[in-house]
């Protein structure tokens, strides 16, 4: 009965409500980063649509280790990808202005593209090796300015609940600036919007932050190592 109620809400309340906000969200977006006010407009709108999303399909967020960030300082934040609910939890809960770097088929959402582009966020195309190239310089620029970037390193949301082998992309980045690399544990995401459902399911989730690891004295040879590294750490804090 309850399942049966929550559907209702889901297609009835949730999905239009969801669609006005992201609208209206991207829209705000848009306008502010267009006219300057990137800094602000990049994060915020994005931000309060994030919780408000999170709120509306009835999933409570926990957040441990935000005390491991500083703030203004920049960083390579690496996360588990357990499905689309992901963005939310990092975006709306994370505490700090970041760039995602994106799939290029992203761009092509309605609205959601365009306000990604006007903040500034890096979207990876692989089809060419010049493709490819000028993502990663894209993605050089905004950490040239200051700025902390959001990588899912292993390229694609789980099928299984489980983490697949990370690829060092990041990891290169991060090295490349002498940037250090911030795991992110997520939990739940799966559990409410796994790949290849369009439903929402209400699960509790939780968003876990590591202490940062250095970049220091990280050559080529060593990022297959500190990949993995990283990959069992995240692992570390994975429900069961």
């Amino acid at each position: 009965m309850i399942r049966i109620l929550y559907t209702l809400y889901l297609w009835a309340f949730f999905a239009p409500v969801f669609l006005i906000l992201t609208v209206i969200t991207a829209l705000t977006t848009m306008g502010g980063c267009l006219l300057g006010g990137e800094r602000v407009f990049a994060y915020y709108p994005g931000m309060l649509w994030s919780r408000i999303t999170c709120c509306l399909a009835l999933c409570p967020v926990r957040v441990r280790g935000r005390e491991n960030i500083e703030a203004g300082r920049s960083y390579v934040f690496v996360s588990n990808h357990q499905g689309a609910f992901d963005i939310f939890l990092i975006y709306g809960f994370l505490g700090a202005p970041v760039k995602w770097v994106m799939k290029e088929g992203l761009r092509r959402i309605p609205f959601v593209g365009t306000a990604c582009r006007a903040a500034g966020f890096i979207f990876v195309d692989h089809s060419t090796p010049q493709a490819a190239a000028r993502s990663v310089k894209e993605a050089e620029k905004a950490l040239g300015k200051g700025a902390s970037v959001v990588v899912f390193p292993e390229g694609s949301r789980t099928r299984t609940g489980k983490m697949s082998r990370f690829k060092k992309g990041a990891f290169r980045m991060a090295a490349d600036f002498g940037l250090p690399v911030v795991p992110i544990t997520l939990n739940g995401p799966y559990k409410v919007m796994p790949i290849g459902s369009l439903g929402v399911r209400p699960h509790r989730m939780e968003m876990v932050i590591h202490p940062p690891v250095s970049t220091e004295s990280v050559g080529a040879k060593d990022l297959q190592e500190l990949a993995g590294h990283t990959h069992r750490i995240i692992a570390s804090s994975l429900w069961e």
